[in-house]
């Protein structure tokens, strides 16, 4: 099985940054998908969405990103997604239009 680690902190209340590393695709974006969800608490005002550890990320992992992008929205939580310049998942990222939808910060 893909491995992948989702980790979470939070700084300030309501601020909440999340951190997910390894590789995410169809094997394991569920799990990747549900371990994000449940760090979001009802108070989170704003999620951070660092990727900079992920080295792979397939069509599954995509559709996890939509999906919390649609989920926080209709919550009214902001979404920042950082990617390294170098990402090896930022091509990806960009090339399926998530920009348009959450603010991509590039690091």
């Amino acid at each position: 099985m893909t491995e992948a680690s989702v980790d979470a902190r939070e700084p300030e209340p309501g601020q909440v940054e999340i951190a997910v590393r390894g590789e995410v695709d169809l094997a394991n974006a569920g799990l990747v998908e549900q371990r994000v969800q449940e760090l979001i608490t009802n108070h989170a005002g704003s999620v951070t969405l660092d990727l900079g550890g992920v080295e792979y990320l397939d069509s599954a992992g995509l559709r996890t990103l939509f999906t919390l992008a649609s989920r926080l929205e209709l919550l009214q939580v902001l979404l920042e997604i950082v990617l390294p310049t170098d990402s090896p998942v930022r091509k990806a990222i960009e090339l399926v239009g998530l920009g348009q939808v959450v603010a991509l910060r590039i690091e």
